[in-house]
């Protein structure tokens, strides 16, 4: 078993389990460690590109190598905007573990499967919540 500061002990291989009591200690801390874990990947990743940018310098000596070495480094620029945004969304996540809201849809109040979290913990809304959203959305688009 392993244990965090929060004091809760996992067995080794834990998931969550519908048979046990939803968002329970072990539950919020199985969730807390995955969203911890995507964050520190996420930030080391982010750290590592910062250091390439530093030693790299875009001084190739043709246009069409600087060019294309000027393209990659946008690319990668965006891509690790992307994952500041969703360094939000992890840090609310964590919130909303410490608040006891996690795992229950912003909209309708009712849990969020467990199978929905695994795939996606930074979910705030069940499936049909989320689908209900996205066609209004699109009519909303569309008008």
């Amino acid at each position: 078993m392993s244990e965090t500061n929060s004091g809760v002990k996992l067995p080794k291989n834990y998931m969550p389990s519908s048979e046990e009591d939803f968002m329970n200690p072990r539950q919020q801390e199985y969730f807390r460690r995955k969203l911890n874990d995507w964050k520190d990947d996420i930030q080391r990743e982010s750290a590592e590109t910062l250091q390439n940018l530093q030693e790299d310098n875009l001084r190739e000596p043709d246009v069409a190598d600087r060019a294309s070495s000027e393209t990659d480094w946008s690319v990668e620029l965006r891509t690790r905007d992307r994952q500041r945004k969703l360094v939000s969304k992890i840090d609310s996540a964590l919130r909303r573990i410490e608040e006891g809201e996690y795992g229950y849809c912003e909209v309708t109040g009712e849990p969020i499967s467990l199978r929905r979290l695994d795939a996606r913990p930074i979910a705030t809304m069940t499936i049909e919540a989320q689908e209900a959203h996205e066609r209004a959305e699109k009519v909303h688009r569309d008008d």
